[in-house]
């Protein structure tokens, strides 16, 4: 078989798990705007602390579409450390998210509604490139490739041969005894 084959199957079974993450993502975002926006609107709970916990809501909304859509044919067998894992990388993804917020708010003073939904979406886009990669490398694993099977055509059935005596007495040949 050529390399195209092989290579063309790995690609479009990325574009389709880049596709299912994109999709979750999407959901989890329009989560995150909507929690932080109404955090925003209705408390007086500071912009940067109000984003945060937005994102850890959409974190939980997260895990379980990629749990049980985008990686439900990974490795189930580690839960506990998949959840670790997975809550450990998000909080690494909060902190980008948070930190682009922080920086846009506290270190240039763009801290107007339209201002902070812009920022927290050029947060949320970098750490999903980092989550991206450390999810699909960390916390969902692939499973180990199936062993191809072998057919009946391609089976070579092994008979061992007979071993041989050679008598040196006489030279004689004969099956050998055991």
């Amino acid at each position: 078989m050529s390399e195209r084959g092989p290579l063309r199957a790995r690609l479009e079974l990325l574009a389709r798990e880049v596709a299912k993450f994109g999709v979750v993502g999407a959901v989890g975002l329009v989560v995150n705007i909507a929690v932080s926006n109404l955090l925003w609107r209705y408390t007086d709970i500071p912009t940067v602390r109000a984003g945060l916990l937005a994102t850890f809501v959409a974190i939980l909304f997260n895990y379980v579409g990629f749990r049980y859509w985008t990686y439900r044919d990974r490795d189930k067998s580690g839960r506990t450390r998949e959840l670790t894992l997975f809550l450990l990388f998000s909080a690494a993804g909060a902190v980008i998210e948070t930190g682009v917020l922080y920086v846009a708010t506290y270190g240039f003073g763009w801290d107007t509604p339209v201002q902070s939904n812009v920022f927290k979406i050029v947060g949320i886009g970098v750490a999903t490139l980092f989550r991206f990669w450390s999810y699909r490398t960390w916390v969902f694993k692939a499973l180990p490739a199936p062993t191809e099977a072998v057919s009946d055509k391609e089976a070579v059935l092994t008979v061992p041969a007979p071993a041989v005596r050679v008598s040196a007495v006489r030279g004689e040949a004969g099956p050998a005894r055991r």
